[in-house]
Order: C-alpha cells, then structure tokens, then sequence
C-alpha cells in the first residue's frame, strides 16, 4: 500500500463550465462514485479530491472542481473561488471543453500561466464547437466518451507525457550529505506535537536520511552537548525555534540548517525567501505583517505562528506592529496592503501551491519569507545556515 502523503503527490485538477462531464470523468477514471453526478448545475460545489494510484503516472490526487462559467449569485462566486484555490495547487489540468466562451477565457489564461494541460471533447457535448475552439487556440486534444473507461485510460501515456520536470525533482536534505556522514537531528516537541508521532518535515527528513546511508542520531535540545560527547556529526538539523539555542553549543566547524529551512527550499522558491527575509530591515512599528499557516490547528501558547513569531516582531520593531493571520487553505485575496508575509514550512501543501502564493505576492511587490529563514534571520545567524 503506498502511504505517499497528500502533499507529496502529482495533483491533477478536472476542470470545465457546468455539465461539461467533469464528475462523470473522474468517477470513471477513479472507477469509483467519487462524486455526484446530475443534469443539475452546481452539482459539486467544493472541490472533491481522491488519492488513487495510476498505471504509468504513479501515485497522484485527482481532483474534481466545481467549475467555472456558472454566474449564480454569492454561491456561484464561493464555487469559482474554490476551483481557483484548486488550480493554483494543480501540477497537471485536465480540461473538459464544451466550447463556451467561459471554455475560451480559461484556455487563454491557462497558457498565460504556463500551466501543463490535456483538453478533451466529451462526447456528450457539442463536439464541433469544442473543436473549433481548441483548433483556434492551436491546441492537441482528444475526443472521448467521459463514461467510457477505455477511454478514459487511453488518456494515461499523455497525462503521464505532461507531469513537470521538475515534480519532486528536488530533495529535502540530500543534496547536503553524503553517505556515511553523521546528521544529528534535535526536534523538541511542543505541545501541538502529535502524541507518539513525529511531525511530517522530522519524520520525512529522516526516511530521506535513511535512503542516503546517513548515520541519523535524534536527540532533544537538552541532550545536544551529550550527544556531540558521543558523534560529531557533519550537520546538524534543528526545530527554528532553538536554532540560536543550538548554534551557541555546536562546533563553529559543523553546519546548521533547521526543518523548515529545509522544506523552504523543498516547498518553494528559497531564493525569494531568503530576499523577504532580507526585507524586514525595512519594517517599522507601524508595518502590517501576514502570517499564514499551511495547518488548521486550535494554536496554544507555544504556537511558532500566532505567538512566538509575533513576539520576536514586536520586541524587534515595536508594539505598534499590525499582524494579521491565516490559515489552511485560507489566504487574503488583496496582499498588497502587507509589508511583508511569513509563511509556515508548507509541509502540508505541495510544492506547485506554495510558489503559486510566492507568484502572487511577487506581483503584488509584497515580501515574502518563511518561518526557519524569518527567525534565523531575527537571530542573526541566517549567514551561517546552510540550506
């Protein structure tokens, strides 16, 4: 059974205006009653998601949107909103094309993005104004039978043509060991910890240093100068949250990074990152900060987002200073109103979402940092992380 987590999974969005056959598609591929399929318009209202596991595409969540092109009032407005949030985290759009003018607009914008895409024709729909449409856009399509599944899987070798070059090209921590090398790992657990189980960014880093042959020792923040009695580790990877703790006691020679430096340049852009760090120098007590967490949790009095970093804000620029919060899937529409925006690790979103938001608030002219380069940055050690 493939226990591949959500986040770390090729993301393929079903899109397409009302009644175009977009559940009836993905009920068919996933060959299950994964959504509701009726003649009635806004039948699926927020996106339906299903991890399934695809021949010649490997482990991916389909995703089936409410569509676009239904101009019904506040609802209609609350469904475009969801199928925008879907697409922003889409790796691969499959696109069911009836040939309306809202089918046209999409197409247009989709190219403007860059985004990879396969355009079908249902059957079931007018096959010759779809046609034309995706002929006058000079784009390759395919004409199917949405509930026939020989159809539908005769799709695969081109969805599997279309997955990005770079989808889990990158690496988390390997490109920064070798085999054999020691990796000490401190990773207090806070109260938000889950009981007996290690966060994801802990828990994922080390199947990454057992796949590489490092020797991976584990320890609490207490138990660092024990520890290094013991192993003298090439590199040590520590919760943000004690970085300066840590990087007071380790040897000058040994480097440091932290989990959610790691996954900054795992999940995103850590280049831009690293540059909206460098941007709150030029905050001010009277700056308007967002804070944005990938995790929808109840947050207690250690929390590192709604408490700790604002702390060290405050204390750094002054009382004065206006946070605003966000979280899940949840992010304010007009940014440019922030000086700057902090963003969690993102070890619960994937890869394409995160550098879909760093897009975003590079064309708003908003910073944009994350919460390990934020802090280590405030500690004044940013210069001697590696990452």
């Amino acid at each position: 059974m493939n226990t591949l987590p959500k986040a770390e999974r090729l993301r393929i969005g079903v899109f397409g205006t009302a009644n175009a056959g977009k559940s009836t598609f993905v009920n068919t591929l996933t060959r299950q009653q994964i959504s509701i399929v009726s003649d009635v318009k806004g039948t699926t209202t927020d996106p339906v998601e299903k991890a399934v596991e695809l021949p010649s595409i490997g482990a991916c969540v389909i995703i089936d949107t409410a569509g676009y092109g239904d101009n019904g009032g506040h609802l209609s407005n609350m469904r475009e909103e969801r199928t925008e949030r879907a697409l922003s985290s889409t790796d691969i759009a499959i696109v069911i094309v009836s040939g309306s003018k809202e089918d046209n607009d999409f197409v247009k914008r989709l190219k403007r993005m860059k985004k990879k895409a396969l355009y079908v024709v249902n059957a079931y729909n007018d096959v010759e104004k779809a046609k034309e449409l995706l002929t006058k856009n000079a784009l390759e399509y395919s004409v199917i039978d949405a509930a026939n599944y020989k159809d539908v899987v005769s799709l695969f070798p081109k969805i599997a043509s279309l997955i990005p070059e770079d989808f889990n090209a990158s690496a988390i921590i390997s490109h920064l060991v070798r085999e054999g090398d020691v990796v000490m790992l401190v990773m207090p657990q806070d109260k938000e910890a889950p009981k007996k189980r290690l966060i994801l960014p802990e828990s994922s880093t080390i199947r990454e240093l057992i796949d590489r042959r490092c020797i991976t020792v584990a320890v609490n923040v207490d138990s660092v100068k024990d520890a290094l009695k013991l192993v003298t580790p090439s590199l040590v990877v520590v919760d943000s949250q004690v970085m300066k703790t840590v990087s007071d006691i380790i040897p000058k020679d040994v480097r440091l990074t932290s989990f959610s430096a790691l996954f900054a340049r795992y999940k995103g852009d850590i280049d831009e990152f690293v540059k909206g760090a460098k941007a709150m120098d030029m905050l001010s007590e009277n700056s308007h900060i967002l804070i944005a967490e990938a995790c929808s949790h109840s947050p207690l009095e250690e929390d590192i987002g709604t408490v700790k970093i604002p702390k060290l804000l405050r204390k750094r620029y002054g009382e004065g200073i206006d946070i605003d919060f966000a979280s899940g899937v949840d992010f304010p529409k007009d940014i440019e109103s922030y000086d700057l925006i902090i963003h969690c690790g993102a070890c619960m979103f994937n890869r394409r979402f995160v550098l879909s938001r760093q897009e975003r608030a590079k064309d708003a002219g908003v910073p944009m940092t994350n919460y390990g380069i934020a802090i280590a940055y405030l500690s004044g050690i940013l210069d001697k992380i590696v990452y």
